[in-house]
Protein backbone atom coordinates (compact mmCIF):
# COMPACT_ATOMS: atom_id res chain seq x y z
CA UNK A 1 0.00 0.00 0.00
CA UNK A 2 1.62 3.32 -1.48
CA UNK A 3 1.24 6.05 1.08
CA UNK A 4 -0.11 9.52 0.12
CA UNK A 5 2.28 12.17 -1.02
CA UNK A 6 2.03 14.27 2.49
CA UNK A 7 3.08 10.92 4.25
CA UNK A 8 6.66 10.73 2.11
CA UNK A 9 7.41 14.35 3.75
CA UNK A 10 10.33 14.56 6.03
CA UNK A 11 8.59 13.66 10.50
CA UNK A 12 9.57 17.05 11.17
CA UNK A 13 7.31 18.54 8.41
CA UNK A 14 4.32 15.83 9.79
CA UNK A 15 4.61 16.19 13.24
CA UNK A 16 4.21 20.12 12.83
CA UNK A 17 0.94 19.40 10.14
CA UNK A 18 -0.60 17.25 12.89
CA UNK A 19 0.22 19.25 15.82
CA UNK A 20 -1.55 22.40 13.77
CA UNK A 21 -4.18 20.45 12.35
CA UNK A 22 -5.42 19.08 15.80
CA UNK A 23 -7.47 21.36 16.34
CA UNK A 24 -9.11 22.33 13.08
CA UNK A 25 -13.05 22.78 13.54
CA UNK A 26 -14.65 19.55 12.70
CA UNK A 27 -12.27 17.40 13.80
CA UNK A 28 -13.07 15.04 17.01
CA UNK A 29 -9.71 15.24 18.15
CA UNK A 30 -9.00 16.54 21.82
CA UNK A 31 -6.19 16.91 24.00
CA UNK A 32 -6.43 14.65 27.33
CA UNK A 33 -4.54 16.08 30.42
CA UNK A 34 -2.41 13.48 32.43
CA UNK A 35 -5.37 12.57 35.43
CA UNK A 36 -4.15 11.39 39.17
CA UNK A 37 -4.92 7.67 39.17
CA UNK A 38 -7.88 7.08 42.04
CA UNK A 39 -7.87 4.45 44.69
CA UNK A 40 -7.88 0.58 43.19
CA UNK A 41 -10.09 -1.92 44.72
CA UNK A 42 -7.90 -4.42 46.25
CA UNK A 43 -10.10 -7.01 44.85
CA UNK A 44 -9.15 -5.63 41.49
CA UNK A 45 -5.40 -6.06 41.28
CA UNK A 46 -4.15 -9.10 39.33
CA UNK A 47 -1.75 -11.04 40.54
CA UNK A 48 1.66 -11.90 38.01
CA UNK A 49 2.09 -15.60 39.95
CA UNK A 50 -0.94 -16.44 38.26
CA UNK A 51 -1.45 -13.78 34.99
CA UNK A 52 -2.31 -14.75 32.20
CA UNK A 53 -2.16 -11.43 30.23
CA UNK A 54 -4.15 -12.41 27.00
CA UNK A 55 -6.91 -14.20 29.40
CA UNK A 56 -9.89 -11.75 29.07
CA UNK A 57 -13.91 -12.08 30.25
CA UNK A 58 -15.84 -13.83 28.35
CA UNK A 59 -18.60 -12.01 26.37
CA UNK A 60 -22.47 -13.21 27.04
CA UNK A 61 -23.65 -13.51 23.80
CA UNK A 62 -23.85 -10.94 21.37
CA UNK A 63 -23.41 -7.34 22.48
CA UNK A 64 -26.09 -5.75 24.01
CA UNK A 65 -26.79 -2.41 25.69
CA UNK A 66 -28.74 -3.58 29.05
CA UNK A 67 -30.61 -1.14 31.42
CA UNK A 68 -28.23 -0.08 34.25
CA UNK A 69 -25.01 -1.10 32.46
CA UNK A 70 -22.12 1.01 31.79
CA UNK A 71 -23.09 0.97 27.87
CA UNK A 72 -26.62 2.17 28.79
CA UNK A 73 -24.87 4.74 30.50
CA UNK A 74 -22.35 5.78 27.32
CA UNK A 75 -25.43 5.90 25.15
CA UNK A 76 -27.36 8.18 27.49
CA UNK A 77 -24.41 10.31 27.03
CA UNK A 78 -24.56 10.40 23.62
CA UNK A 79 -20.85 9.28 22.28
CA UNK A 80 -17.98 7.34 23.22
CA UNK A 81 -15.08 9.01 24.61
CA UNK A 82 -11.78 6.64 23.52
CA UNK A 83 -7.92 7.60 23.97
CA UNK A 84 -6.29 7.15 20.73
CA UNK A 85 -2.78 8.09 19.04
CA UNK A 86 -2.75 10.79 16.43
CA UNK A 87 1.00 10.12 15.68
CA UNK A 88 1.29 6.42 14.52
CA UNK A 89 0.59 5.39 10.86
CA UNK A 90 -1.71 2.54 10.13
CA UNK A 91 -3.15 2.88 13.42
CA UNK A 92 -3.99 5.92 15.07
CA UNK A 93 -2.92 9.41 13.01
CA UNK A 94 -4.20 12.48 12.13
CA UNK A 95 -4.86 13.16 8.41
CA UNK A 96 -3.58 16.98 7.94
CA UNK A 97 -5.75 16.59 4.74
CA UNK A 98 -9.10 16.64 6.42
CA UNK A 99 -8.37 16.88 10.55
CA UNK A 100 -9.83 13.14 10.90
CA UNK A 101 -8.14 10.32 12.87
CA UNK A 102 -8.05 7.29 11.17
CA UNK A 103 -6.19 3.44 11.24
CA UNK A 104 -7.00 0.03 12.18
CA UNK A 105 -7.09 1.23 16.21
CA UNK A 106 -9.76 3.30 15.24
CA UNK A 107 -11.49 1.08 13.39
CA UNK A 108 -11.84 -1.10 16.59
CA UNK A 109 -13.13 2.09 18.20
CA UNK A 110 -16.04 2.68 15.81
CA UNK A 111 -16.82 -0.59 15.70
CA UNK A 112 -17.81 -0.49 19.42
CA UNK A 113 -19.71 2.80 19.10
CA UNK A 114 -21.46 1.15 15.98
CA UNK A 115 -22.63 -1.63 18.80
CA UNK A 116 -23.87 1.23 21.48
CA UNK A 117 -25.10 3.60 19.22
CA UNK A 118 -25.76 2.43 15.70
CA UNK A 119 -23.37 4.76 14.49
CA UNK A 120 -19.74 4.12 13.96
CA UNK A 121 -19.59 8.16 14.56
CA UNK A 122 -20.57 8.70 17.86
CA UNK A 123 -17.32 9.34 19.22
CA UNK A 124 -15.29 11.76 20.80
CA UNK A 125 -11.18 11.30 20.30
CA UNK A 126 -8.85 12.25 23.21
CA UNK A 127 -5.41 12.43 21.72
CA UNK A 128 -2.78 11.15 24.26
CA UNK A 129 0.59 9.51 24.45
CA UNK A 130 2.10 6.47 25.52
CA UNK A 131 2.59 7.53 29.28
CA UNK A 132 -1.01 9.07 29.67
CA UNK A 133 -3.02 5.50 28.33
CA UNK A 134 -3.71 4.01 31.75
CA UNK A 135 -4.06 7.45 33.64
CA UNK A 136 -6.97 8.37 31.35
CA UNK A 137 -8.39 4.99 31.86
CA UNK A 138 -8.27 4.78 35.95
CA UNK A 139 -9.57 8.45 35.83
CA UNK A 140 -12.83 7.92 33.46
CA UNK A 141 -11.13 10.67 31.56
CA UNK A 142 -12.27 7.82 28.93
CA UNK A 143 -14.10 5.00 28.12
CA UNK A 144 -11.69 2.77 26.32
CA UNK A 145 -8.01 3.32 25.30
CA UNK A 146 -7.34 2.14 21.37
CA UNK A 147 -3.27 2.84 21.25
CA UNK A 148 -1.26 0.22 19.67
CA UNK A 149 -1.32 -1.17 23.86
CA UNK A 150 0.19 -4.27 24.97
CA UNK A 151 -1.29 -6.38 27.68
CA UNK A 152 1.28 -7.66 30.19
CA UNK A 153 0.51 -8.33 33.65
CA UNK A 154 2.02 -4.82 35.56
CA UNK A 155 -0.75 -3.53 33.10
CA UNK A 156 -3.06 -5.92 34.27
CA UNK A 157 -2.98 -4.85 38.28
CA UNK A 158 -4.74 -1.03 37.30
CA UNK A 159 -6.44 -1.75 33.95
CA UNK A 160 -8.62 -4.44 32.32
CA UNK A 161 -8.14 -5.19 28.42
CA UNK A 162 -10.11 -6.93 26.19
CA UNK A 163 -9.10 -10.14 24.52
CA UNK A 164 -6.07 -9.39 21.71
CA UNK A 165 -6.77 -7.97 19.15
CA UNK A 166 -3.52 -7.83 17.29
CA UNK A 167 -0.56 -9.32 17.67
CA UNK A 168 3.04 -7.33 17.11
CA UNK A 169 6.69 -7.92 18.07
CA UNK A 170 9.16 -5.66 18.83
CA UNK A 171 12.04 -5.20 16.00
CA UNK A 172 14.46 -2.37 15.17
CA UNK A 173 14.32 0.41 12.75
CA UNK A 174 17.85 2.24 11.15
CA UNK A 175 19.20 4.66 8.54
CA UNK A 176 19.17 2.48 5.00
CA UNK A 177 23.75 2.57 5.38
CA UNK A 178 23.48 0.93 9.05
CA UNK A 179 25.13 -1.90 9.36
CA UNK A 180 23.49 -2.95 12.24
CA UNK A 181 21.07 -6.22 12.17
CA UNK A 182 19.43 -6.09 15.34
CA UNK A 183 19.47 -4.23 19.05
CA UNK A 184 22.31 -6.82 19.70
CA UNK A 185 25.02 -4.44 17.00
CA UNK A 186 23.60 -1.49 18.76
CA UNK A 187 25.52 -1.53 22.26
CA UNK A 188 26.69 1.84 23.77
CA UNK A 189 24.21 3.08 20.78
CA UNK A 190 21.34 5.88 21.54
CA UNK A 191 17.96 3.91 20.56
CA UNK A 192 14.66 5.86 21.10
CA UNK A 193 11.37 4.64 22.08
CA UNK A 194 8.27 6.43 24.11
CA UNK A 195 7.97 7.08 27.28
CA UNK A 196 5.68 4.85 29.00
CA UNK A 197 6.01 2.16 26.41
CA UNK A 198 6.94 -1.72 26.85
CA UNK A 199 9.52 -0.54 23.73
CA UNK A 200 11.62 2.02 26.33
CA UNK A 201 11.77 -1.01 29.28
CA UNK A 202 13.08 -3.46 26.54
CA UNK A 203 15.67 -1.02 25.00
CA UNK A 204 16.79 -0.96 28.63
CA UNK A 205 17.10 -4.32 29.71
CA UNK A 206 18.68 -5.53 26.58
CA UNK A 207 22.27 -7.65 26.93
CA UNK A 208 23.84 -5.21 24.76
CA UNK A 209 23.35 -1.98 26.49
CA UNK A 210 22.16 0.51 24.29
CA UNK A 211 21.54 4.22 25.69
CA UNK A 212 17.45 4.26 26.10
CA UNK A 213 16.08 7.50 24.95
CA UNK A 214 12.35 8.48 25.54
CA UNK A 215 10.78 10.48 24.03
CA UNK A 216 6.77 11.75 24.12
CA UNK A 217 5.40 10.08 20.57
CA UNK A 218 6.97 7.90 17.62
CA UNK A 219 7.47 10.82 15.35
CA UNK A 220 9.70 12.85 17.91
CA UNK A 221 11.92 9.38 17.59
CA UNK A 222 11.74 9.12 13.79
CA UNK A 223 12.78 13.23 14.01
CA UNK A 224 16.03 12.29 15.94
CA UNK A 225 16.68 9.59 13.60
CA UNK A 226 16.81 11.68 10.64
CA UNK A 227 18.84 14.09 12.27
CA UNK A 228 21.37 11.48 13.56
CA UNK A 229 20.84 12.28 17.43
CA UNK A 230 19.98 8.38 17.73
CA UNK A 231 21.07 5.46 15.73
CA UNK A 232 18.27 3.44 15.50
CA UNK A 233 14.30 3.18 16.56
CA UNK A 234 12.85 -0.20 18.49
CA UNK A 235 9.32 -0.29 18.78
CA UNK A 236 6.19 -3.04 17.58
CA UNK A 237 7.09 -3.92 13.97
CA UNK A 238 3.49 -2.22 13.82
CA UNK A 239 4.64 1.27 14.57
CA UNK A 240 8.10 0.84 13.22
CA UNK A 241 6.10 -0.13 9.59
CA UNK A 242 4.12 3.13 9.94
CA UNK A 243 7.27 5.01 10.30
CA UNK A 244 9.28 3.21 7.60
CA UNK A 245 6.36 4.41 5.09
CA UNK A 246 7.22 7.88 6.17
CA UNK A 247 10.64 7.16 5.14
CA UNK A 248 12.23 5.65 2.84
CA UNK A 249 15.72 6.23 3.76
CA UNK A 250 14.74 3.73 6.55
CA UNK A 251 14.52 0.07 6.83
CA UNK A 252 13.28 -2.69 9.36
CA UNK A 253 15.81 -5.19 10.76
CA UNK A 254 16.27 -8.23 12.85
CA UNK A 255 13.46 -10.94 13.58
CA UNK A 256 10.51 -10.37 16.22
CA UNK A 257 12.48 -10.47 19.57
CA UNK A 258 9.32 -9.86 22.02
CA UNK A 259 5.43 -10.65 21.53
CA UNK A 260 3.10 -7.51 21.90
CA UNK A 261 -0.83 -8.71 22.20
CA UNK A 262 -2.59 -5.46 22.06
CA UNK A 263 -5.81 -5.16 23.72
CA UNK A 264 -8.07 -2.76 24.43
CA UNK A 265 -8.09 -0.82 28.02
CA UNK A 266 -10.53 -0.42 30.06
CA UNK A 267 -11.74 0.35 33.54
CA UNK A 268 -11.24 -2.05 36.02
CA UNK A 269 -14.88 -1.37 37.28
CA UNK A 270 -16.48 -1.66 34.19
CA UNK A 271 -16.65 -5.71 33.72
CA UNK A 272 -19.53 -5.62 31.67
CA UNK A 273 -18.08 -3.43 29.07
CA UNK A 274 -15.28 -5.38 28.77
CA UNK A 275 -17.16 -8.35 27.85
CA UNK A 276 -19.29 -6.28 25.42
CA UNK A 277 -16.26 -4.64 23.61
CA UNK A 278 -15.06 -9.03 23.45
CA UNK A 279 -18.26 -9.39 21.91
CA UNK A 280 -17.62 -6.71 19.51
CA UNK A 281 -14.37 -8.04 18.80
CA UNK A 282 -15.59 -11.69 17.91
CA UNK A 283 -17.98 -10.12 15.45
CA UNK A 284 -15.07 -8.57 13.65
CA UNK A 285 -13.19 -11.91 13.21
CA UNK A 286 -16.34 -14.02 12.16
CA UNK A 287 -17.98 -11.38 9.95
CA UNK A 288 -15.14 -9.94 7.88
CA UNK A 289 -14.62 -7.01 9.39
CA UNK A 290 -11.00 -7.44 11.05
CA UNK A 291 -9.82 -8.66 8.08
CA UNK A 292 -11.27 -5.76 5.55
CA UNK A 293 -9.45 -3.14 8.64
CA UNK A 294 -5.96 -5.33 8.03
CA UNK A 295 -6.52 -5.26 4.64
CA UNK A 296 -7.32 -1.10 4.26
CA UNK A 297 -4.75 0.08 6.88
CA UNK A 298 -1.56 -2.23 7.22
CA UNK A 299 -1.67 -4.38 3.97
CA UNK A 300 -1.35 -7.96 2.49
CA UNK A 301 -1.29 -10.55 2.90
CA UNK A 302 -4.10 -10.67 5.54
CA UNK A 303 -2.91 -13.36 8.93
CA UNK A 304 -6.22 -14.85 10.53
CA UNK A 305 -7.22 -12.73 13.76
CA UNK A 306 -6.04 -13.34 16.76
CA UNK A 307 -7.71 -16.23 18.46
CA UNK A 308 -9.83 -14.62 21.26
CA UNK A 309 -8.68 -16.64 25.09
CA UNK A 310 -11.37 -16.08 27.38
CA UNK A 311 -10.68 -16.54 31.13
CA UNK A 312 -11.95 -20.27 32.95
Amino acid sequence: MKPPAWLRLPALLLMTAALTAWAVPGSAAVAARPAQHPARPAAAAAGTATCDPTASLRPAGLPQVTPGSFMAKIRARGYLIAGVDQNTYHFGYLNPLDGKIEGFDIDMVRAVAKAIFGNPNKVQFKAISDDQRIPAVRSGAVDIVAHTMTINCERLKEVAFSSVYFDAGQRVLVPSNSRATSLADLGGKRVCATTGSTSIANIKAAASHPIPVAVTYWTDCLVLLQQGDVAAISTDDSILDGLAAQDPWTKIVGPRFTSEPYGLAISQQHPDFVRFVNAVLQQLRTDGQWKASYAHWVGTPVPAPPPAHYQA
